[in-house]
C-alpha cells in the first residue's frame, strides 16, 4: 500500500460531505450567514450596522450597503495601524496585497486567522480531496508538491504584521507537516526577486521525486521553461517522470494549455482548475470533463450576485444563491471571515448548473488585461496614456490593448494599437513612458514586469487614421452608443483591427 494509499483515506469524510452540496445548498449558505453574522456583531463595523437586529438575509441586505474597497480602504486602513474589532473581531496581521483601485496602486485585503484556517486552507486541502476521489491511482503524496509562492514585507513597521502575496502569507503560516511533501524550501519560496527564485527553485527541484505542481500558469511555465534549460531534456516528464497533476488559478489557463502539452507530452496528466484570490477561495473544478468549477458553499464566505444588464445602476437587483439562474450574467458579491461585508469582488460568473451549484468565469465587471495575473484596469490604461501625452505632446484619438500570449520561450507582452490625432516624435519614446507609468500605478503589473522575467516590454503599433471607425462600421456599430473596446484578455478584436491596418 503507498503512502498516498494511507493519506488518501483520511480526505473521504470530506469527499461525502460535498456531496451535500447537491440537495442542501441554500441551508448551509444560511447557516454561514448567521455565524458571520454573529461574529461581526461585536465589531465597530456590526455595531454600526446594527448587526443585533440581523434575523436572516433580508435584514442583512436592508442593514449593510454594498461594498467596494474604496468604501472599506478607512476601516482597514485602521486595521493595518494596529486597531482591533474594526471589521473583524481581534486583530488582524496579515494583508493580501492585490491589484490597485483608481486612487490606489495596491489594495491591501484583510487575512484573519479564522479566514486562513476556514477560507484559503480549507479550499487547498478540498482540491486534494477532490482530485483523490476523481484519481484513485493517484500517487499524488508519493512524491513532493511544487508550490509557487510570492513575497511579504512588514506592515507599518508593526510587530508581527506583513503584507504580501496571498500565496507568501498561506506558505508563511502553512502546517509545519506541510513543509515534508512541499517544495522548494521556504526561504526561496518567498523569495522577492523572481528572476533568482526562479533560477533556486529549478536547481532544487531538478532531482526531486515531483507529483504535482501547483501556481498561477505564467509564473509557472517560466519555471518550468528555466527547468528545461537546465536540465536538458525535451519534455517535463523526463525531468519528473511522477508528475501528475497540474493545480492552477488565478488566471485563464486556455492560453496556456498548447505550451504546457508541448512541454508535457504524457497522456494521463491531470489539469485541475482553482478558483482562489486574495479576497478568498470559492470554487474547484470536480469534475475533469466539466470546465465549470463547484462553488464551495460552506467555508466562512456568503455569496449575493448583481445581474450584470443592472450593474452599476442605483437599486441594481441583489440576490443570494438561492435567485440565481442558469446561463445568466452575475457580478459576484462576498461576506467573509475577514471582514469583507457585501464586497464586490468585480469578477463575474455563470451558473452552469444548481445541484451542485457550478459555474464558470466570465470575466470582469470592467475592462481588464489579466493573461499574466497583471489585472491591468482602465484607470490604469487611461492615466498611464496621460501621461505619455503629456511627456510627448501626442494626443490619442483612439487605442486598443489586448495580450500577446506566450511562445515556447515563455515571452509575452501587451500589444497597444493607437490612432493618434498628433503622433508623438518617438514612439519607442512614448511606450518606454507608458510602460514605466503602468508599473507605477499598478504593482501585480510592476511584478510581472520585473526584468523582463514573465511580462516583457510593451508594444506600440501606430494604426492608420480612421482604422478604429472602419471596423465599428464593419460591426454595424459606428455611432450612437458604441465604443471600442479599451482592454481585453481576447486578441479577437484587436487582430481584426490590426487586419484592417494593413
Amino acid at each position: 500500500m503507498s503512502l498516498t494509499d494511507i493519506v488518501g483515506k483520511l480526505f473521504v469524510p470530506r469527499q461525502k460531505e460535498v456531496q451535500k452540496y447537491q440537495h442542501h445548498a441554500e441551508d448551509i449558505q444560511n447557516g454561514v450567514l448567521r455565524h458571520l453574522v454573529s461574529r461581526g456583531t461585536a465589531t465597530e463595523y456590526g455595531r454600526n450596522h446594527l448587526f443585533s437586529t440581523i434575523n436572516g438575509y433580508e435584514d442583512f441586505a436592508r442593514n449593510v450597503p454594498l461594498n467596494t474597497y474604496e468604501e472599506l480602504k478607512g476601516d482597514i486602513d485602521r486595521m493595518r495601524h494596529g486597531e482591533s474589532n474594526i471589521l473583524w473581531p481581534g486583530n488582524i496581521k496579515w494583508y493580501a496585497k492585490s491589484s490597485g483601485t483608481t486612487n490606489d496602486k495596491s489594495k491591501f485585503i484583510p487575512v484573519s486567522h479564522e479566514g486562513l484556517q476556514r477560507i484559503h486552507y480549507k479550499g487547498g486541502a478540498d482540491v486534494v480531496a477532490l482530485y483523490l476521489r476523481n484519481t484513485p491511482k493517484s500517487k499524488l503524496f508519493d512524491g513532493k508538491s511544487l508550490i509557487l509562492g510570492g513575497s511579504h514585507s512588514p506592515n507599518y513597521n508593526l510587530a508581527g504584521s506583513l503584507v504580501g502575496d496571498l500565496s507568501a502569507i498561506l506558505i508563511e503560516n502553512i502546517n509545519p507537516f506541510a513543509n515534508l511533501v512541499r517544495v522548494p524550501a521556504k526561504k526561496t519560496a518567498l523569495l522577492s526577486d523572481f528572476e533568482v527564485k526562479r533560477d533556486r527553485i529549478a536547481q532544487e527541484t531538478l532531482g526531486k521525486n515531483i507529483t504535482n505542481i501547483s501556481g498561477v500558469p505564467s509564473w509557472m511555465l517560466s519555471v518550468l521553461v528555466r527547468i528545461m534549460e537546465l536540465s536538458g531534456k525535451e519534455h517535463l516528464e523526463e525531468v519528473w517522470p511522477n508528475l501528475e497533476v497540474f493545480f492552477h488559478g488565478g488566471i485563464a489557463f486556455t492560453p496556456y494549455r498548447k505550451q504546457y502539452e508541448k512541454l508535457i507530452t504524457k497522456s494521463d496528466m491531470h489539469y485541475m482548475e482553482t478558483y482562489n484570490a486574495s479576497e478568498g477561495f470559492f470554487g474547484i473544478q470536480d469534475d475533469p470533463s466539466d470546465s465549470s468549477m463547484l462553488l464551495m458553499i460552506d467555508y466562512d464566505v456568503f455569496y449575493e450576485f448583481i445581474p450584470m444588464e443592472e450593474f452599476g445602476k442605483d437599486n441594481a437587483t441583489v440576490v443570494p444563491l438561492s435567485g440565481i439562474e442558469l446561463g445568466r450574467n452575475y457580478a459576484m458579491v462576498i461576506t467573509t471571515s475577514c471582514g469583507l461585508w457585501r464586497y464586490v469582488i468585480g469578477d463575474t460568473v455563470s451558473f452552469t448548473s444548481r445541484d451542485p451549484y457550478k459555474f464558470v468565469i466570465t470575466g470582469r465587471t470592467k475592462y481588464f488585461i489579466n493573461a499574466f495575473g497583471e489585472e491591468l484596469v482602465m484607470d490604469n490604461a487611461e492615466k498611464g496614456l496621460a501621461y505619455a501625452c503629456e511627456q510627448t505632446g501626442a494626443e490619442v484619438l483612439e487605442y486598443t490593448a489586448a495580450p500577446v500570449y506566450m511562445d515556447e520561450n515563455a515571452k509575452c507582452r501587451h500589444q497597444w494599437l493607437i490612432e493618434f490625432s498628433h503622433e508623438p516624435a518617438d514612439l519607442d519614446v512614448f511606450a518606454t513612458l507608458l510602460d514605466r507609468k503602468l508599473q507605477e500605478l499598478n504593482s501585480d503589473y510592476e511584478a510581472k514586469r520585473f526584468h523582463n522575467v514573465t511580462l516583457q516590454h510593451l508594444e506600440v503599433v501606430k494604426a492608420r487614421p480612421g482604422v478604429f471607425n472602419d471596423w465599428l462600421k464593419s460591426k454595424g456599430k459606428l455611432g450612437g452608443q458604441h465604443k471600442v473596446p479599451r482592454l481585453s484578455n481576447s486578441r479577437r478584436n484587436i487582430d481584426e483591427i490590426l487586419e484592417m491596418n494593413k
